[in-house]
């Protein structure tokens, strides 16, 4: 099969975010500028650079009460700082409640009953118990071609790793298990991993 996405796919649901899959999900924190918290989860996101570390997600939709975009953009754009918390499989169902097309005054905190804790080099609250959280100073937000469609990097100043995951000196994933999302309303989580050495290594 190929298809042109301008053409259209033809198909019951559109198979791109399956195709390219697993990704990690970025659970974004962030705060106003009236002080109200805000997470929402985000599977456009990954690591983009070691030094000095960096990250980025996207949101690609609008809600009527932020105008061009939703209340994480909206928020980052008036402070400069977010928060990515790393979600494990235990708060898979903690995760899907924030993801809803709430108000800007729901503190999806509370919504999802997550224990909150301050950040120390930003102004924002952390899901106190993740795994690990990156506290990010806003670098730049580019548009991307199409409606509502914007890529958020920051700079990670502050690293937390829950103390649990860090075994022998390295942060082991297989502690905590990562959610990962696919296509569809489909997830996956990580329970097995092994290494491989480049050439010359």
């Amino acid at each position: 099969m190929f298809y042109k996405p301008e053409d259209g796919h033809g198909l019951p649901h559109n198979p791109f975010n399956s195709i390219v899959s697993p990704r990690p999900i970025g659970w974004i924190s962030t705060r106003g500028t009236d002080g109200r918290d805000n997470l929402a989860p985000y599977s456009f996101f990954n690591a983009v650079a070691y030094v000095p570390p960096q990250v980025m997600f996207s949101s690609t939709s609008a809600k009527e009460d932020r105008g061009d975009t939703k209340d994480s953009v909206a928020n980052i754009r008036e402070t400069g700082v977010f928060c990515v918390n790393i979600v494990e499989y235990e708060m898979r169902d903690a995760m899907n409640k924030t993801s809803g097309l709430w108000d800007r005054e729901m503190d999806e905190f509370d919504l999802a009953a997550l224990e909150k804790a301050e950040c120390e080099t930003i102004a924002c609250s952390r899901v106190a118990r993740a795994p690990a959280n990156l506290e990010c100073k806003l670098t730049q937000i580019l548009q991307l071609p199409g409606e509502a469609n914007f890529a958020v990097f920051g700079e990670v100043t502050g690293v937390h790793m829950r103390d649990d995951c860090v075994v022998d000196g390295m942060f082991d994933v297989l502690r905590y298990n990562p959610l990962t999302r696919l296509g569809y309303q489909d997830y996956s989580v990580i329970r097995e991993k092994f290494s491989l050495k480049r050439p010359g290594e």
